[in-house]
């Protein structure tokens, strides 16, 4: 088969953002080609979310154990026992919602066709694969993403891990060095520092430099009690391989330091697979980073072309992927005009304690031009935070000091994920910093929180007795 010409939309990319472009057009009754390379789902289940939550709940479950002392009378202890029986769960859990979650998923649409012998490129004509040409009058890109290596003296030159080949280890190591303190690094380097992995994590800025100051301050000091050493707002200067391992050499107020570990974790962010497929020949724009740029409808400089998910200059989340690809779906084929709105989009890092986001931060409202104030309520004035002897953490909220209403949040609290969905909603029914704190919230919850931080706003809470607000 060398032409195709039956079908009204091209899909290239099978990982989250794929597959929700393709599924939503086949809902619609269209007829569309999806083009795989590689493992079929992508980033987030083989080897992004769904490897790393699962190891990041083991590493906890080990830290909890060993941090009952918190409650007088208690001793506890656990450790890892056998580590291949560890990373094989792991594996056979991927393995389980890769088959559910898509392959099982393909047959149940017969107007996909599955194409899995990428990689694609767009061509006049529409796209090739291999020795097939496939026509269409729309294209949707989403070929993800892919680890960065930052340029330092000597990289190339040595054995690397990147997250993909940190979680596939057979054996655990001794000891590790991130490079890059963002949200992947911050959440593998807690994980193996809690499974008794020497653990340095260094970087240009600060641990997590796109949250709030405080919140940022705030997991550093959690990371340096559990024994993480933190080198931070260095410049790279040159890695080798040594007998002993790999050494790191950087700057760090005109001091120069060496780091030696086991292994070098390269954390340091991630790049658009937009390479060798033939964008600039059809007048799509990339930006410096090589991300395809597209719009608030999701098309691209090319009328014809939409992107969505990571391969796009859109947010770096599964869950944003899957939506910006049922917009890119209702835009192309559907007759819509869907705009990418990201404005009540929640974020989290799954670190302990957890760190979540919603709308502005502080310096972004202020940007925005603002007049902003400013509510942070520390986590041992939360009653839940109190009870469980676990009172590290804050949430600060940010309102607009003109109309009282909330602008956005963070917090970072050991249950903060699940409690980010309530501001989300706040925020998407415009509530004012009063309007959240005069609402019923549930005792000795964590997300009570919110309503003491909203309280803090005018008040100080120390002086109410429990429930009294």
């Amino acid at each position: 088969m060398t032409d195709n010409n039956n079908f009204d939309l091209i899909v290239i990319g099978a990982g989250s953002a794929g597959f929700s472009a393709a599924i939503t057009a086949a809902d619609a009754q269209k007829n569309v080609v999806l083009v795989g390379h590689g493992t079929i789902g992508g980033t987030c289940v083989n080897v992004g979310c769904v490897p790393s939550k699962t190891m990041i709940r083991a590493a906890e479950a080990v830290h909890n154990a060993k941090a009952a002392f918190r409650f007088p009378g208690l001793f506890a202890k656990a450790g890892i026992e056998n580590w291949q029986q560890l990373t094989e769960a792991k594996d056979q859990l991927v393995s389980d919602l890769r088959q559910k979650k898509y392959a099982d998923i393909l047959p149940q649409y017969p107007n996909i066709t599955y194409v899995d012998n990428g990689p694609a490129s767009i061509v006049d004509g529409g796209v090739k694969v291999k020795n097939q040409t496939f026509s269409a009058p729309k294209i949707i890109i989403a070929t993800g993403s892919r680890p960065v290596i930052p340029d330092i003296k000597g990289i190339n030159d040595i054995p690397l891990l990147d997250s993909t080949a940190l979680l596939e280890l057979k054996e655990k190591p001794k000891s590790l060095i991130f490079v890059g303190g963002g949200y992947i690094g911050a959440e593998l380097a807690q994980m193996m520092a809690r499974f008794g992995v020497e653990v340095t994590v260094v970087s240009r800025s600060s641990l997590l430099s796109g949250a709030e100051p405080e919140v940022s301050q705030n997991l550093s000091k959690s990371f340096e009690n559990e024994g993480i050493e933190l080198v931070n707002r260095v410049a790279y200067k040159s890695v080798a391989k040594t007998n002993d391992g790999i050494v790191l050499t950087v700057e760090r107020f005109g001091k120069t330091i060496e780091l030696s570990s086991e292994h070098l974790v390269i954390t340091a962010g991630r790049r658009a697979n937009s390479d060798n497929m033939g964008l600039e020949e059809v007048g799509v724009d990339l930006d410096a980073k090589g991300s395809i740029v597209v719009n608030s409808q999701m098309q691209t400089s090319n009328k014809n072309i939409y992107g969505a998910g990571d391969v796009t200059n859109r947010d770096q989340f599964v869950y944003m992927a899957a939506y910006g690809a049922k917009l890119a779906v209702k835009n192309a084929i559907l007759g819509e005009n869907n705009s990418y709105d990201n404005s009540t989009m929640p974020w989290v890092v799954f670190t302990d304690p957890q760190v979540a986001g919603v709308g502005l931060s502080e310096a972004q409202a202020k940007e925005a031009g603002f007049e902003v104030k400013t509510s942070v309520l520390p986590m041992d004035e939360v009653p839940r935070a109190l009870a469980a002897r676990n009172t590290n953490g804050l949430i600060k909220l940010i309102a607009d000091k003109k109309t009282d209403k909330l602008l956005g949040g963070q917090i970072i609290a050991h249950e903060g994920a699940d409690s980010i969905q309530t501001l989300v909603m706040a925020l998407k029914a415009s509530m004012t910093a009063t309007d959240l704190g005069a609402t019923i919230f549930p005792y000795l919850t964590t997300v009570e929180g919110l309503k003491l931080a909203a309280q803090t706003f005018d008040m100080d809470i120390s002086k109410l007795s429990c429930c009294a607000g």
